[in-house]
């Protein structure tokens, strides 16, 4: 029966894979997929048909899917309005439009990275991020000519790679391992320095590379009907004034992290949304249009996540799960080896950086500092690794953005995701293990 829920549930998250790069809508794939790691696994279907204490179907597949909204709702809520007013005011455009001015549409993919950097690590959520910053990358792509497929790769290079894991970063990927380790948010900070900067230029090349390929072979934006208009002759606001929403959330959002966590991001967002409105009321087109348009982005994109997150709530509670675990979580020689490929595994298999670390930290942790592994050094190596394997096709954020935000399809717009956030954090991975393993920083 074990051999079968193993099979099932590499099969079902497989079939997930292949599912979402065929274009399938996540909210019945995410479903499907785990409906098929159930049945495997001899999982009862509903509650009813469950023993008492023994997991169903139906309602480990619910209890991850309205965990995460209900974790999540508000934020996605209000990073999508944030996102939209500051389009409608003409912020983003004036902010993009003065990074063009300054620095040359010959970095306008740098800007975008940039600028989703600061935010990320500035305490606003990578989820939200995406949000916020796509409507200044539509306007940068659009006036540089570049195919916009490449959007959600960009947005992502600045947002879950060399920031989300870095020392010092107020993401949750960065805070998890605190509990396990006793460590801080700075462990290993001397090396996170080294990796971080590699990820950044490394990540930044190759992305600028494939995107010159495709220019090349003839590849140039395509204009919809439903993307933000860039008017040239619109009046828009003075660039200074149009970043105080974004001073605004990343200020919120750093002066909160610590008391109130990721609800910080709550009042930060909220700021930011008042703020626009101040900035921007005398350029707007439509503010309440452009506020109820964020809402229904807002419920379709935690939608999509939310069925990703559910599938997971399934994997979690098959046999097959937690002898994966065990096995990933024993495996022998290099301590520092064996917890990247356990947390890097893992998450792929939730499709999540945050549920590789959950899961596996509570069985690594107390096993490897028994070790007199440092803790420091394991701190920065699980947190690295638990953002490369985690963004595979049906990685929350990737649908999320890639689907729900930029409007792409998979097939087209996953590979250059893939390459800056499983690529090179695999390699940021392994230049923190090799610097770890030689002393530095320890």
């Amino acid at each position: 029966m074990e051999a079968l829920s193993m099979i099932g549930l590499i099969g079902g998250l497989a079939l997930l894979i292949v599912l979402t790069m065929k274009g399938v809508n996540i909210l019945i794939a995410g479903p499907i997929s785990a409906l098929l790691v159930a049945v495997t696994s001899g999982m009862p279907l509903f509650k009813q048909l469950a023993a008492e204490g023994e997991a169903d179907f139906v309602s480990s597949y619910m209890a991850g899917f309205t965990g995460f909204i209900a974790s999540w709702y508000l934020m996605f809520l209000l990073g999508a309005v944030f996102g939209k007013v500051m389009e409608d005011s003409g912020a983003a455009d004036s902010v993009s439009k003065w990074i063009v001015d300054k620095l040359g549409m010959k970095y306008a993919v740098l800007a975008i990275v940039l600028a989703c950097a600061v935010l990320t690590y500035g305490g606003v959520s990578l989820f939200v991020v995406a949000f916020s910053v796509y409507p200044m990358a539509i306007s940068l792509f659009k006036q540089a000519d570049l195919p916009r497929r490449f959007i959600p790769a960009t947005l992502a290079l600045g947002s879950v790679t060399f920031t989300m894991t870095s020392a010092g970063s107020p993401e949750i990927q960065n805070w998890i391992p605190i509990e396990f380790l006793g460590t801080n948010a700075y462990a290993g900070w001397e090396v996170s320095i080294i990796v971080a900067v590699f990820m950044a230029t490394f990540g930044y090349w190759w992305l600028k590379r494939i995107i010159q390929k495709a220019v090349n072979k003839g590849e140039r934006f395509v204009n919809r009907d439903t993307d933000p208009s860039f008017d040239t002759k619109r009046n828009l606001p003075n660039p200074f004034l149009a970043m105080i929403p974004l001073v605004v959330v990343l200020l919120i959002s750093f002066i909160f992290h610590d008391k109130l966590a990721q609800s910080a991001l709550i009042i930060a967002l909220l700021g930011g949304v008042i703020a626009t409105y101040i900035v921007g009321r005398k350029y707007s087109e439509n503010f309440w249009e452009a506020f109820s348009a964020g809402t229904v982005g807002a419920i379709i994109a935690i939608g999509n996540t939310a069925a990703v997150v559910g599938f997971g709530g399934v994997a979690k509670n098959v046999p097959a799960f937690t002898t994966a675990v065990e096995a990933m979580t024993n495996i022998p020689g290099s301590p520092l080896i064996g917890a990247a490929i356990a947390v890097s595994v893992i998450a792929g298999m939730t499709g999540s950086s945050s549920g590789g670390q959950t899961i596996a930290l509570p069985l690594l942790a107390p096993h490897y500092m028994d070790m007199g592994v440092n803790p420091e050094a394991l701190h920065r190596v699980v947190a690295i690794s638990s953002g490369a394997l985690d963004s595979l096709p049906h990685n929350g954020y990737v649908v999320t953005t890639i689907q729900s935000i930029c409007g792409e399809k998979h097939s087209a717009a996953y590979w250059p995701v893939a390459a800056t956030t499983v690529v090179v954090p695999l390699l940021g991975t392994a230049i923190a293990i090799i610097l770890f393993s030689l002393g530095f920083g320890i």
